[in-house]
């Protein structure tokens, strides 16, 4: 790996490592105990400061070794991590967020401008440092190249300890098993043994080669060595673990302390991973020298029906307990098979790709269908359609590959509510459910601002001030709710919170101001809502940072028009607003059903479709009766203005959107259809009632109806008819 690809990893680790940070700080507060969110957090600043030294990136080892400080004073219990102290921490996750992001553009060096802000960050760490009980760790000398200094190693050598001295040595045993990744990432293992030398002495080191692969399968940027060392040091286990930080999350490091109890070898034991012979294990982990293991061997070849274990413990040489821990350790091994990593990182752009050619897949093979069911040959068509269901396949499996949880955009909220709610000094919580719903990625990209508008709004306009909701009997703490499901093969967002609720009468005036509704015009509740989505529309009286200007909800709408989903709002007075989101799975390849009107084809979404029925209808009537309920219907001749006459026997397709029901009258059902969905150009963006096109097997294009849009269309504008059409059903019910 050259030097811009182990960058290019340190960048989007560190990233990795700030998400974490970000979302451990949102959570210290409320968490108990804290220790493991502080030392993830410690860790995570640790891991990045060590990572910027390794590339020369002194400005970043700079800042972050403040934060560290800091954190060790934390993680020490000289330091109470409360509310002030959070705000700064993520104020200088946001700062090296920043110099990551300077480092990514392939800037290297310190920019003037993200020091000078920097600087009133690294002042407020230094004077928590500076109160009592809060001194600053000096800062750590540079990590030494590993070269010019030859360590005593001795490969496949034993660790001897001095005068053959038992679990009472006196000098500290490290076991290391360095990830397989470990170099890739920058790390070299000798660097770190060059490093240990200036702080003791290693007396020993065995070189463990049990994981080296054959020389054909042998990857070369890969580690597959671990070690076992004996270490003089007067060093704590804190400043010796310290000097592993950078690999710990990679790595299996265990250290044992001089004069160990004989438990501690046991786990050490128990924590080995190599399929080893009990002796080998043992004269690894330390607890006897190759002498002993020597002497036992003797043994068992004079008495062969003698198992090892018993010898060194006859011998005297290993405790009972700790060679049972080595059976039962080497059971283990022998009965599990490792398991590798099983996700790799794809990009992007190869996914967008691989779609791409599995839409052009589908289109070929509804060629080929059409073809072979014009031919007539029974083994041709046996073919295709056995081909059709791989296809199918293949596009489920792919489509499945962009498919990513929604719940990593959610957590992003966290942070946007923490800090809102103190900017508006409201005390605001966020209660996040269906985190594991998974959505399209492209679908997640463009979404999150829209979800971004609506959760400010929320706080802003919904939830009230501490004092207000006391009054009415709430609690201090207002709640915002964001959940995520599937529904009818849409996924479903909403933003809920249990604020004042929207005043129907005052936006129904300020619409009416505008000219936006005639006055004295009879509009439901959910046709009143509406109106805020509106261009320019607010009824906020003083405009502040976050709203009050108009601009926001009719941009989220648009947004999520885009994205073929719909937006609709409900809400309670003195109770709360809830903000429903309904989008499709995916962007681009659905099932389909094909319809005809004349020599037209339409195209519907298959799951937003309940039932076809046979047309029935008064004449000149725009519903029908389907089982006792009403059924608002239009006809697709009439929408989009087909030429011709109506055929013989008409049918109905029964659409649902939400709770909402409505049918489309066509000529012929023409049955399911693998849809590749095509956007329409800039000049037919203005088209009502249609979302994209498909390419049929004939090479004919299809519309591809915008199920939503014909839904409000049958609902919202025929409801005068709707309702003379209640009473004519009760009439003849009678």
């Amino acid at each position: 790996m050259d030097l811009d690809q182990a960058l290019a990893v340190f960048v989007t680790e560190s990233r990795e490592l700030l998400a974490d940070m970000e979302s451990a700080l949102l959570a210290v507060e409320q968490a108990e105990p804290k220790d493991e969110l502080v030392n993830a957090i410690f860790r995570a600043a640790h891991t990045i400061k060590g990572s910027s030294g390794l590339f020369g990136l002194d400005h970043v080892v700079s800042f972050t070794h403040g934060v560290e400080s800091v954190l060790d004073q934390v993680r020490a219990g000289a330091l109470p991590i409360a509310d002030r102290l959070v705000v700064l921490l993520l104020s200088c996750r946001d700062h090296l967020v920043s110099l990551i992001d300077t480092v990514a553009s392939g800037r290297t060096e310190a920019d003037a401008q993200l020091t000078a802000s920097g600087q009133p960050l690294e002042a407020a760490l230094r004077a928590y440092l500076a109160a009592p009980g809060g001194a600053a760790i000096p800062a750590p000398a540079p990590l030494p190249q590993a070269q010019a200094k030859a360590l005593p190693a001795q490969t496949g050598g034993d660790v001897a300890r001095p005068h053959d001295a038992t679990v009472d040595s006196e000098h500290w045993h490290l076991s290391l098993r360095f990830g397989p990744d470990v170099l890739r990432n920058g790390m070299d293992p000798l660097s770190f043994f060059s490093f240990m030398d200036t702080m003791g002495h290693i007396v020993h080191i065995a070189t463990v080669a049990d994981a080296l692969p054959d020389a054909d399968a042998m990857d070369p940027e890969a580690c597959y060595l671990g070690f076992e060392l004996a270490y003089q040091t007067d060093a704590d286990k804190a400043a010796i673990e310290a000097v592993f930080e950078f690999v710990r999350d990679d790595s299996r490091i265990t250290l044992l302390p001089p004069r160990s109890r004989i438990a501690d070898y046991v786990r050490l034991i128990e924590q080995q991973g190599d399929a080893a012979r009990l002796g080998e294990m043992l004269v690894r982990c330390g607890t006897l020298t190759e002498r002993e293991l020597a002497l036992a061997l003797t043994a068992q070849a004079a008495a062969p029906d003698e198992r090892i274990g018993s010898l060194l413990v006859q011998q005297g040489s290993v405790p009972p307990q700790v060679v049972e821990a080595a059976l039962q350790k080497q059971k283990l091994v022998k009965d599990t098979v490792a398991h590798e990593s099983r996700s790799i990182r794809v990009d992007a752009d190869k996914l967008d790709q691989l779609i791409n050619l599995v839409g052009e897949l589908i289109i070929a093979g509804a060629s080929v269908n059409l073809i072979a069911h014009r031919a007539r040959i029974t083994e041709l068509q046996e073919s295709t359609s056995k081909l059709s269901m791989l296809v199918e396949e293949v596009r489920d499996s792919a489509l499945q590959l962009r498919m990513v949880k929604i719940g990593a955009t959610f957590g992003r909220f966290q942070r946007v509510v923490h800090d809102v709610s103190r900017d508006l000094g409201k005390d605001v919580g966020l209660v996040i459910s269906g985190e594991d719903t998974e959505l399209d990625k492209t679908v997640i990209e463009k979404i999150s601002d829209p979800l971004m508008h609506l959760v400010r709004n929320a706080m802003d306009h919904g939830i009230e001030s501490a004092e207000r909701r006391a009054a009415r009997g709430k609690p201090a703490q207002g709640t915002l709710s964001l959940n995520a499901f599937h529904d009818s093969g849409s996924i479903v967002i909403t933003v809920e919170d249990d604020g004042g609720g929207l005043d129907r009468e005052r936006i129904l005036a300020k619409a009416v101001e505008r000219g936006l509704v005639e006055a004295g015009r009879t509009l439901t509740d959910a046709e009143v809502y509406a109106l805020i989505f509106e261009p320019g529309f607010s009824t906020a009286e003083t405009v502040t940072n976050l709203s009050g200007r108009g601009v926001g909800l009719d941009v989220v709408k648009r947004n999520i028009t885009e994205l073929r989903g719909t937006v609709e709002l409900s809400s309670v007075a003195g109770v709360g607003t809830t903000v429903t989101v309904r989008l499709p799975l995916t962007l681009a390849i659905i099932d389909g059903f094909l319809v005809g009107v004349g020599k037209s084809v339409f195209a519907l979404p298959l799951d937003m479709i309940e039932e076809c029925v046979a047309f029935s209808a008064e004449p000149g009537h725009n519903y029908t009766n389907l089982r006792g309920e009403v059924l608002p219907f239009i006809r697709l001749r009439e929408l989009f203005r087909v030429s011709g006459q109506s055929g013989r026997s008409e049918n109905i397709v029964v659409l649902k959107h939400g709770d909402q029901r409505a049918g489309v009258v066509v000529d012929t059902l023409l049955g399911e259809f693998q849809t590749v969905i095509k956007p329409l150009g800039p000049m037919f963006s203005h088209v009502k009632c249609v979302s994209g096109s498909t390419i049929l097997g004939s090479g004919e294009v299809a519309l591809i109806l915008d199920v939503p849009a014909i839904v409000g269309r049958c609902v919202n504008n025929d409801r005068r008819i709707t309702g003379q059409a209640h009473q004519v059903l009760e009439a003849l019910a009678s």
